[in-house]
Order: structure tokens, then sequence, then C-alpha cells
């Protein structure tokens, strides 16, 4: 790997990792005004339109067919199509019900939570400090649970989907793209019987008396896919180790938009939860260096 190339790869998952943390948040959070269910539904929709022309405009047809005839690869890619489903609904319910520290809490324990499934259904080795690192996710979580009131649930069920999400795609070796192309048209079906629902209750904030409104709806289909064709480059370009510790990026963004920005409630007991998990994501970067 020259120089060069891995700067670029630095770039373009720092770009991703950025456009996840602040842009997707902030547009994410401005259309929740056509109310949770259905902008999950526009996401899903155009998710598949957008990945629909990439796929055709990249000729990846035959990666497409391949993978749907493998049988492995069609239920594995059927299981998670649901858990992204789950994911974006959680994610988009937090930011529109101001939760969007909670949120983060998910992404900053998403690649811990990920390594601890490694060890428990991959039979992946874990070091001390990565033990270390888990231990005070559990701690951190335990000495919420304290507190009912504070205990970040979204953020948990967010970190808890991804890093099952996670999990199950290791088990196959799709393309990012063309894997989420076919997460997204096995929930089409499920997302258009749900606007169908919504427009014949007439609650619908896409439609044609209000082009506004359906172009900021479309936008949810290119704002999934672009940071994600970033991310994805700059870990082919710069290594899973690297590209990791700039993932962080992403829930620092969105801490920093809740509570500066949107000025979301900050109680002593999320402080103190907070600090533990920045010590053991410290932990897990530190570990992630001297293993690069």
């Amino acid at each position: 790997m020259n120089t060069k190339e891995f700067k670029n790869g630095v770039l373009s998952a720092t770009i991703g990792s950025l456009w996840w943390g602040v842009l997707g948040t902030y547009f994410f959070q401005y259309i929740t005004f056509a109310g949770t269910l259905e902008v999950v539904v526009h996401r899903c929709i155009w998710t598949s339109f957008i990945l629909l022309l990439t796929t055709a405009l990249l000729k990846k047809w035959y990666l497409l067919k391949k993978i749907l005839l493998n049988k492995k690869n069609f239920f594995v890619l059927f299981m998670t199509s649901f858990l992204i489903f789950g994911n974006w609904s959680t994610w988009i319910y937090a930011i529109s019900t101001n939760r969007i520290i909670d949120a983060s809490y998910g992404y900053f324990i998403f690649p811990i939570l990920s390594v601890f499934f490694g060890y428990l259904f991959l039979n992946e080795n874990l070091n001390k400090k990565r033990i270390f690192s888990i231990l005070i996710v559990i701690c951190s979580s335990t000495y919420l649970l304290f507190n009912l009131t504070s205990f970040p649930w979204v953020g948990v069920v967010v970190a808890v989907l991804w890093a099952t999400y996670n999990l199950l795609r290791k088990l196959i070796n799709v393309d990012t793209d063309i894997g989420l192309f076919i997460e997204s048209l096995f929930i089409l079906p499920v997302a258009l019987i749900i606007f169908y629902f919504i427009a014949e209750k007439g609650l619908n904030d896409f439609s044609l008396s209000s082009p506004i409104n359906m172009f900021w709806l479309f936008l949810a289909g290119p704002m999934t896919v672009i940071p994600l064709f970033l991310f994805i480059k700059g870990v082919e370009k710069c290594g899973l180790s690297a590209s990791g510790m700039i993932f962080f990026i992403t829930p620092t963004s969105q801490f920093l938009l809740g509570y500066f920005y949107y000025n979301e409630p900050f109680s002593t007991d999320k402080f103190i939860s907070f600090i533990l998990i920045w010590i053991a994501v410290l932990i897990y970067l530190r570990d992630l260096y001297e293993n690069n």
C-alpha cells in the first residue's frame, strides 16, 4: 500500500464518517417532519432506487445474480435486511425524539460489541485490552441501569442491531453495495405496503401537492448511499484498523450536535457513563493502532 493511496483512503473514510455524523444527523432530523415511519419507508425506497442505478452503471448484474443463486448468501441477506430496517427505524426515531446523544452512545459501543460478538460466535481471539474495553462497556451500561430514566435504550438497540448485522455479514463475502441493494429489495415490498396505508389515510408528506417535501424525502436515498460508498472506499484503501479509528468521528459528531446544537439534556449519570465509554474507546483504539 503506497502513501498516496493510504492518504486518499483516510480522506475518503473521514468524509464518509463526517457525512454520517454531521450531514446525516442534521438531514434526517430535518425531514422528521414526515414522521419516523414515512422517513424510514422513503429511505428504503430511494436507497433501492439509487443502488439500482449504481448497479446498472457499474455493470454489477453478474455479482447480483451470483449472490442470489447462493442459498447461504440469500438467507443471510434476508435476515440482515430486517436488521438494517430496525436499525434505520431506531436511529430515525432517536433523532426525531431528541435522543441523538443516546443514539451516539450506541455507535460508540458498537465496535466493541462487535469484537465481543466475534469472540462469542466466531471464536475470534481477545487480548487483554479488548477484554478490558468490553468490561468497561458492561460497567457503563450497568451503571445506567440503576437509573432507568437515563438508560439510553435507543443507543443499546442501535448497537445490538448493527453489531448483529455486521456479525451476519461476516458470514458471507459479498460487495457492500450489492449486499445493501439486495437487502433493500427484500424490505422494499414492506416499505411500499406501509406507504400505501399511510397514503390511504392521507397522512403522507410525499405528495404531488408538495414537490419540495417529495424532493427532501427522495434525498434519503443518496444520503444513505453516498457516505457508505465513501467509507467503504476508505476501508479498501487504508485498511480496517485505520478506518475503524476514523469511524469514531461519527458518534463524536452526533454527540456534539446533540449537546451543543440541539440542546439535548445530558445528566450527571450519562456524563459518568460516557466517560467510561470514552475510556473503553481509547483502549480499543490504542489496541487497533498497536495491531495495525
